[in-house]
């Protein structure tokens, strides 16, 4: 039951935060920065259709995390289990990739040139976060079992894992 209230928690802070105030404050930028165009059908279809799929994989990622993980999907509170199973034997940070995926929607949706660049930023910060602060702790938490995991899920890109990776 714990474990249930904070995975909603930070569910919906970190969706809170990165989805709803971060775009809304960087769209405020197109007013001062950029001669932003308005947005037109087609795109906002695109960009709903992007968002919603980038939203849904991330909520089933998160919530496999959870349930497989034993534990929520946040360093500071962190699953107590391996998961390399699900959407985690395609790509090693599919809650990640899923989040930024759905930035890019809200970006087409709105046309917004400044959540655009919050999604180029967003690909460096979370990029940097993953190779020096999660992957590190990974590989003291779990050692072999993420070194093997490693070598045959890619980072970022979903495809089939190189070899059969422990469950």
């Amino acid at each position: 039951m714990w474990l249930a209230v904070r995975m909603i928690f930070y569910y919906l802070a970190f969706i809170f935060v990165t989805l709803g105030l971060i775009p809304w404050a960087t769209a405020r930028l197109d007013v001062y920065l950029f001669s932003r165009p308005q947005g037109f059908l087609p795109g906002q279809i695109i960009g709903g259709g992007v968002f919603l799929v980038g939203l849904v994989t991330y909520t089933i990622c998160s919530l496999w995390l959870v349930t497989r993980g034993r534990g929520a999907y946040v360093e500071f509170d962190p699953p107590t289990e391996f998961v390399a199973t699900g959407p985690y034997r395609w790509c090693r940070n599919p809650v990640a990739l899923s989040l930024m995926i759905a930035v890019l929607g809200e970006a087409i949706f709105f046309a917004s040139p400044g959540i655009l660049l919050y999604f180029i930023l967003g690909i460096g910060l979370g990029h940097v976060q993953v190779v020096w602060l999660e992957e590190p702790l990974l590989r003291r938490r779990f050692g072999n079992d993420y070194e093997n995991y490693c070598r045959t899920v890619p980072r970022w890109i979903p495809r089939s894992a190189r070899a059969k990776v422990p469950a």
